[in-house]
């Protein structure tokens, strides 16, 4: 049987992990908030692995499901729908677009720990937050390719971090376990493992840059260089 992906949000991320799935021989059932008939050009350009369906219905049918959405729009996932799956958290916070959130302005909550929250349920595993989605899409490898670049997860279940290391090996993708849910700080916005490593050149904005390999032992130099709590 084929496995499934359900993507909740299908804009850059969520379409860029859909295209990668699809070209791994994955089923996408794509979701967002404004319904299941906006989505028809992407499935289209997807073709017939992918379907458009509601959040919760992206949810049941997932393997995984990937939450690609604005933090401000996490309160509002289908909670129910997400409990006991193996929950992909892309999400950054980013004020001028969210809104202020108390918990993560003081940093007494990271935003992993304040996405868990609102899916009590759920066995969540933060990854592809800290890559740009063009870079996503240009930098997948197979798995014996040298230049094989790895991206950082972060999360509380031992079981679900296996089970997307393996996704995101069969998306072209190696891991490096970037620890706990509390200690995904380290891989948040601004931090040194955070879309940098994956520049050619920082001196150019992140859509003219070509994107560069980035493998495992540059990973965890990045991370280690993130050593104090924001």
């Amino acid at each position: 049987m084929t496995d499934t992906l359900g993507i909740i949000g299908s804009g850059n991320i969520g379409g860029a992990v859909a295209r990668l799935a699809i070209n791994a021989g994955i089923d996408v059932v794509l979701s967002n908030s404004r319904g299941p008939q906006t989505l028809r050009s992407l499935t289209d350009r997807l073709g017939p692995r992918a379907r458009a369906a509601t959040p919760a219905e992206a949810a049941a049918a997932g393997d995984w499901t990937v939450v690609s959405v604005p933090f401000s729009a996490v309160p509002h996932l289908p909670a129910d729908a997400l409990a006991g799956k193996t929950v992909i958290d892309t999400n950054n916070y980013f004020r001028q677009r969210d809104g202020v959130v108390a918990e993560l302005e003081t940093g007494s909550l990271t935003a992993g720990e304040l996405f868990q929250r609102y899916v009590p349920g759920a066995r969540t595993v933060k990854a592809f937050n800290t890559i740009y989605f063009e870079h996503l899409l240009a930098l997948a490898r197979p798995a014996t390719a040298p230049d094989r670049s790895a991206l950082p997860l972060s999360g509380d279940d031992h079981a679900a971090k296996k089970s997307v290391t393996a996704l995101l090996d069969r998306l072209g993708y190696d891991t490096v376990d970037a620890g706990t849910t509390a200690q995904s700080w380290r891989v948040q916005g601004g931090s040194p493992a955070y879309v940098l490593p994956y520049l050619a050149d920082r001196r150019l904005p992140w859509p003219l840059d070509p994107g560069k390999p980035a493998g495992a032992k540059e990973i965890r130099t990045a991370l280690e260089q993130a050593r104090i709590r924001p």
